[in-house]
């Protein structure tokens, strides 16, 4: 398997370990560090491919609404300096 590895397949791969595969023995399989593994139990651990996917929504629209509070706050520091230069 490829280095990186999609959302759906990490909680396929957690799901081998729920399932009784021994860490160190998932880890050999797909080639992975046994933090990585542990990292990505802590991040995605009981989860679904239908909540991972609901995650990436929800950091998406996290995403954009920070870009959009960021402009906005942008855009009325620049009115109040040009409102203290008249």
């Amino acid at each position: 398997m490829s280095k990186r590895m999609t959302e759906s397949q990490i909680v396929a791969i957690l799901k081998e370990a729920e399932a009784g595969m021994p860490v160190k023995d998932i880890c050999r399989k797909y080639g992975i560090g046994n933090s990585t593994f542990y990292k990505w139990r802590e991040k995605y651990g009981g989860m679904e491919a239908s909540d991972v996917r609901r995650l990436k929504e929800l950091e998406e629209e996290n995403r954009r609404l920070k870009q959009m509070y960021a402009e906005l706050s942008l855009k009325s520091q620049m009115q109040e300096d040009i409102i203290k230069k008249l």
